[in-house]
Protein backbone atom coordinates (compact mmCIF):
# COMPACT_ATOMS: atom_id res chain seq x y z
CA UNK A 1 0.00 0.00 0.00
CA UNK A 2 1.44 3.37 -1.04
CA UNK A 3 1.86 5.95 1.71
CA UNK A 4 0.98 9.64 1.37
CA UNK A 5 1.59 12.43 3.86
CA UNK A 6 -0.87 15.35 3.74
CA UNK A 7 0.16 18.57 5.49
CA UNK A 8 -2.19 21.52 6.01
CA UNK A 9 -3.14 23.75 8.94
CA UNK A 10 -6.76 23.93 7.72
CA UNK A 11 -8.46 20.97 9.35
CA UNK A 12 -11.34 20.89 6.84
CA UNK A 13 -8.91 20.55 3.91
CA UNK A 14 -6.80 18.02 5.78
CA UNK A 15 -9.85 15.86 6.53
CA UNK A 16 -11.42 15.89 3.06
CA UNK A 17 -8.16 15.26 1.20
CA UNK A 18 -7.29 12.43 3.57
CA UNK A 19 -10.72 10.84 3.08
CA UNK A 20 -10.54 11.02 -0.72
CA UNK A 21 -7.07 9.49 -0.82
CA UNK A 22 -7.95 6.78 1.70
CA UNK A 23 -10.95 5.79 -0.46
CA UNK A 24 -8.53 5.26 -3.35
CA UNK A 25 -6.60 2.73 -1.28
CA UNK A 26 -3.70 4.88 -0.08
CA UNK A 27 -2.43 4.85 3.50
CA UNK A 28 -2.68 8.49 4.56
CA UNK A 29 -0.85 10.37 7.31
CA UNK A 30 -2.10 13.84 8.28
CA UNK A 31 -0.09 16.68 9.84
CA UNK A 32 -1.11 20.24 10.75
CA UNK A 33 2.27 21.88 10.19
CA UNK A 34 5.78 21.25 8.89
CA UNK A 35 7.20 20.36 12.27
CA UNK A 36 4.61 17.64 12.82
CA UNK A 37 5.05 16.47 9.22
CA UNK A 38 8.79 16.10 9.69
CA UNK A 39 8.14 13.59 12.47
CA UNK A 40 6.05 11.44 10.10
CA UNK A 41 8.70 11.73 7.40
CA UNK A 42 11.41 10.49 9.78
CA UNK A 43 9.31 7.50 10.90
CA UNK A 44 7.59 6.40 7.69
CA UNK A 45 8.73 5.41 4.20
CA UNK A 46 6.58 7.82 2.18
CA UNK A 47 5.70 7.58 -1.50
CA UNK A 48 4.37 11.15 -1.86
CA UNK A 49 3.96 14.35 0.16
CA UNK A 50 1.15 16.90 -0.34
CA UNK A 51 1.82 20.07 1.61
CA UNK A 52 0.46 23.55 2.12
CA UNK A 53 2.99 26.41 2.14
CA UNK A 54 1.85 28.95 4.72
CA UNK A 55 1.64 27.16 8.08
CA UNK A 56 2.57 27.90 11.72
CA UNK A 57 5.74 26.60 13.41
CA UNK A 58 7.33 25.40 10.15
CA UNK A 59 6.07 26.36 6.71
CA UNK A 60 5.90 24.10 3.67
CA UNK A 61 9.08 25.43 2.06
CA UNK A 62 11.20 24.83 5.17
CA UNK A 63 9.67 21.38 5.61
CA UNK A 64 10.36 20.34 2.02
CA UNK A 65 13.91 21.66 2.15
CA UNK A 66 14.58 19.40 5.15
CA UNK A 67 12.94 16.48 3.35
CA UNK A 68 15.13 16.97 0.29
CA UNK A 69 18.28 17.13 2.41
CA UNK A 70 17.52 13.57 3.54
CA UNK A 71 15.90 12.14 0.40
CA UNK A 72 16.10 14.18 -2.78
CA UNK A 73 13.94 11.66 -4.67
CA UNK A 74 10.77 12.12 -2.59
CA UNK A 75 7.97 13.42 -4.88
CA UNK A 76 5.84 16.27 -3.50
CA UNK A 77 2.95 18.54 -4.39
CA UNK A 78 2.43 22.07 -3.10
CA UNK A 79 -1.18 23.08 -2.38
CA UNK A 80 -1.54 26.76 -1.56
CA UNK A 81 -3.66 29.91 -1.64
CA UNK A 82 -0.55 31.68 -2.96
CA UNK A 83 -1.44 32.10 -6.62
CA UNK A 84 1.17 34.49 -7.99
CA UNK A 85 3.40 33.26 -10.78
CA UNK A 86 6.56 33.84 -8.70
CA UNK A 87 5.23 31.44 -6.03
CA UNK A 88 4.57 28.71 -8.58
CA UNK A 89 7.95 29.21 -10.23
CA UNK A 90 9.79 29.08 -6.90
CA UNK A 91 7.88 25.92 -5.90
CA UNK A 92 8.66 24.17 -9.16
CA UNK A 93 12.28 25.29 -8.89
CA UNK A 94 12.47 23.49 -5.55
CA UNK A 95 11.48 20.34 -7.42
CA UNK A 96 7.73 20.16 -6.84
CA UNK A 97 5.96 17.63 -9.06
CA UNK A 98 2.87 19.83 -9.12
CA UNK A 99 1.45 23.09 -7.74
CA UNK A 100 -2.27 23.31 -7.01
CA UNK A 101 -3.98 26.58 -6.08
CA UNK A 102 -6.70 26.74 -3.42
CA UNK A 103 -9.61 26.32 -3.66
CA UNK A 104 -9.32 23.06 -5.56
CA UNK A 105 -11.30 19.95 -6.35
CA UNK A 106 -10.36 16.92 -4.18
CA UNK A 107 -11.18 14.72 -7.16
CA UNK A 108 -8.75 16.63 -9.37
CA UNK A 109 -6.07 16.40 -6.68
CA UNK A 110 -6.63 12.64 -6.43
CA UNK A 111 -6.20 12.25 -10.20
CA UNK A 112 -2.99 14.28 -10.13
CA UNK A 113 -1.71 12.08 -7.30
CA UNK A 114 -2.46 8.95 -9.32
CA UNK A 115 -0.65 10.36 -12.35
CA UNK A 116 2.45 11.27 -10.35
CA UNK A 117 2.66 7.92 -8.59
CA UNK A 118 2.11 6.11 -11.88
CA UNK A 119 5.01 8.05 -13.34
CA UNK A 120 7.51 7.86 -10.47
CA UNK A 121 6.39 4.54 -8.97
CA UNK A 122 6.36 3.60 -5.30
CA UNK A 123 9.35 4.22 -3.05
CA UNK A 124 10.14 0.49 -3.22
CA UNK A 125 10.16 0.62 -7.02
CA UNK A 126 12.32 3.75 -7.01
CA UNK A 127 14.77 1.98 -4.72
CA UNK A 128 15.62 -0.41 -7.56
CA UNK A 129 18.67 -2.42 -6.50
CA UNK A 130 18.81 -0.78 -3.10
CA UNK A 131 18.75 -2.96 0.00
CA UNK A 132 16.49 -1.95 2.87
CA UNK A 133 17.08 -3.55 6.26
CA UNK A 134 15.27 -1.92 9.16
CA UNK A 135 16.21 1.79 9.20
CA UNK A 136 19.11 1.19 6.78
CA UNK A 137 19.02 1.73 3.02
CA UNK A 138 21.97 0.72 0.85
CA UNK A 139 22.39 1.40 -2.86
CA UNK A 140 25.19 -0.85 -4.08
CA UNK A 141 25.40 0.67 -7.55
CA UNK A 142 25.74 4.27 -6.33
CA UNK A 143 27.75 3.43 -3.17
CA UNK A 144 25.21 5.33 -1.07
CA UNK A 145 23.99 4.41 2.39
CA UNK A 146 21.49 6.01 4.74
CA UNK A 147 20.17 5.42 8.24
CA UNK A 148 16.68 6.74 9.07
CA UNK A 149 16.83 8.49 5.66
CA UNK A 150 19.90 10.45 6.76
CA UNK A 151 22.97 9.94 4.54
CA UNK A 152 25.97 8.08 5.92
CA UNK A 153 29.32 9.51 4.87
CA UNK A 154 31.34 6.30 4.61
CA UNK A 155 34.67 5.32 3.11
CA UNK A 156 34.63 2.52 0.53
CA UNK A 157 35.79 -0.06 3.08
CA UNK A 158 33.25 1.11 5.68
CA UNK A 159 30.52 0.87 3.05
CA UNK A 160 31.60 -2.66 2.12
CA UNK A 161 31.70 -3.72 5.77
CA UNK A 162 28.22 -2.32 6.44
CA UNK A 163 26.83 -3.99 3.32
CA UNK A 164 28.33 -7.35 4.30
CA UNK A 165 26.96 -7.14 7.85
CA UNK A 166 23.46 -6.11 6.71
CA UNK A 167 23.31 -8.99 4.21
CA UNK A 168 24.26 -11.40 6.99
CA UNK A 169 22.56 -10.12 10.15
CA UNK A 170 23.42 -12.25 13.17
CA UNK A 171 26.30 -14.05 11.47
CA UNK A 172 29.65 -13.95 13.26
CA UNK A 173 32.52 -13.04 10.95
CA UNK A 174 36.01 -14.01 12.10
CA UNK A 175 38.50 -11.20 11.57
CA UNK A 176 40.40 -13.32 9.07
CA UNK A 177 37.25 -13.73 6.94
CA UNK A 178 36.55 -9.99 6.97
CA UNK A 179 40.09 -9.32 5.77
CA UNK A 180 39.67 -11.81 2.96
CA UNK A 181 36.27 -10.46 1.84
CA UNK A 182 36.95 -6.73 2.19
CA UNK A 183 40.70 -6.31 1.82
CA UNK A 184 41.43 -9.48 -0.14
CA UNK A 185 44.50 -10.05 2.00
CA UNK A 186 45.70 -12.06 4.99
CA UNK A 187 44.62 -10.95 8.45
CA UNK A 188 48.17 -10.66 9.78
CA UNK A 189 49.24 -8.25 7.03
CA UNK A 190 47.85 -5.39 9.12
CA UNK A 191 45.88 -6.58 12.13
CA UNK A 192 44.92 -3.05 13.25
CA UNK A 193 43.28 -1.86 10.01
CA UNK A 194 40.03 -3.75 10.62
CA UNK A 195 39.71 -2.47 14.19
CA UNK A 196 40.14 1.13 13.04
CA UNK A 197 37.47 0.79 10.34
CA UNK A 198 35.00 -0.93 12.70
CA UNK A 199 35.51 1.79 15.31
CA UNK A 200 34.95 4.55 12.74
CA UNK A 201 31.86 2.84 11.31
CA UNK A 202 30.35 2.42 14.77
CA UNK A 203 30.86 6.10 15.57
CA UNK A 204 29.24 7.23 12.31
CA UNK A 205 26.20 4.97 12.78
CA UNK A 206 25.73 6.12 16.36
CA UNK A 207 25.94 9.79 15.41
CA UNK A 208 23.41 9.54 12.56
CA UNK A 209 21.00 7.30 14.50
CA UNK A 210 20.84 9.98 17.23
CA UNK A 211 19.70 7.55 19.97
CA UNK A 212 17.16 5.79 17.72
CA UNK A 213 17.37 1.97 17.63
CA UNK A 214 19.31 0.19 14.88
CA UNK A 215 21.30 -3.05 14.43
CA UNK A 216 24.67 -2.61 16.14
CA UNK A 217 28.07 -4.05 15.22
CA UNK A 218 28.97 -6.25 18.17
CA UNK A 219 32.31 -7.68 19.17
CA UNK A 220 32.28 -11.45 19.72
CA UNK A 221 35.32 -11.93 21.90
CA UNK A 222 37.79 -14.46 20.61
CA UNK A 223 35.96 -14.74 17.27
CA UNK A 224 35.27 -11.49 15.44
CA UNK A 225 32.23 -9.27 14.75
CA UNK A 226 28.54 -9.51 13.96
CA UNK A 227 25.66 -7.08 13.39
CA UNK A 228 22.53 -7.64 15.40
CA UNK A 229 19.75 -5.76 17.12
Amino acid sequence: MQKILVVDDEKAILDIVSRYLAREGYKVFAAANGKEALTFFQKESLDLIITDIMMPEMDGYDFIEQVLEKDEDTPFIFVSAKDQEKDKIFSLTLGADDFITKPFSPRELTLRVKNILRRVGSKEERAGNAIEEGPFRIDEEKFKASLYDRPLELSIKEFQLLLLFLKNLGKVFPKSELYEKIWHSEYFDDANTLNVHIHSLREKLEKVADERPYPHIQTVWGLGYKMEG
